[in-house]
């Protein structure tokens, strides 16, 4: 009876153990790159947003975009059941892309299901192409509401302090690599290939040239000879005459 008692008691608290690890709490908006997101270039990211409610889905997810990282090239991946919107502010301070003067940027993102939503025990991932990311900062922190379908709203909106615990409501913050420079190598490449294909077409045309010339002598020393031996018969033919 001991045994069974003891045992009982274990398998409780086993149980009890793996309750609390897959407790819904443990669970949070989070963003995440695909692949890498490096200073300076531009990168695809997802913001995954699970549902933390047993009795309700999550209906709309707004995401805040950072005022002192501005990003002026954001496009949404199209996601089956929900309608979006990208919203755009002027930006006090212009930013310089591609050799051009951009004085607005995207302030926000809101997702809204139309549909039955994000459901209880699932999660959704919104994905999002940004660029161009800034060089000076090694993450970038975002803001999100998540609401759902009981009109609760959640607020991602915590910033996590480096060595402390993490709060109840962090903030999705995008972790940035250092910058590449691949494509300058690339560029580089392009440009090495490119004057390779024009020596190698220089060359052609060279050749070609002087296949044409030499066609064009040997034809002038076949016609000549052709001349000479018609005089020739000519003159012969004179003679005989």
């Amino acid at each position: 009876m001991r045994s069974s008692s003891r045992i009982g008691v274990v398998a409780a608290a086993a149980a009890t153990g793996v309750v609390l690890l897959s407790a819904p709490a443990f669970a949070h908006v989070s963003v995440q790159p695909e692949g890498v997101a490096a200073k300076g270039g531009y990168a695809t990211v997802n913001f995954k947003v699970p549902n933390e409610r047993d009795d309700a889905s999550t209906t709309k997810v707004e995401v805040t975009f950072p005022t002192e990282h501005p990003l002026a090239s954001v496009m949404p991946q199209a996601v089956a059941g929900w309608d979006i919107k990208v919203t755009k502010s002027k930006l006090d301070k212009p930013l310089k892309m591609h050799g051009e003067s951009i004085d607005v940027a995207v302030s926000k993102v809101t997702w809204t299901a139309t549909d039955k939503g994000i459901e209880p025990g699932y999660f959704q991932k919104f994905p999002l192409s940004l660029g161009q990311l800034p060089e000076d900062t090694d993450q970038l922190v975002f803001k999100a509401l998540q609401t759902y379908s009981n009109k609760e709203v959640v607020r991602w909106i915590e910033p996590q302090a480096e060595g402390q615990e993490e709060p109840e409501h962090p903030a999705p913050a995008l972790q940035l690599s250092a910058a590449s420079d691949d494509h300058h190598d690339e560029a580089a490449a392009d440009q090495a290939s490119a004057s390779k294909a024009g020596t190698k077409t220089a060359a052609a045309a060279d050749d070609s040239s002087d296949g044409t010339a030499r066609g064009l002598g040997i034809a002038g020393i076949v016609v000549g000879a052709a001349g000479v031996l018609f005089g020739v018969l000519s003159g012969r033919r004179r003679s005989r005459a």
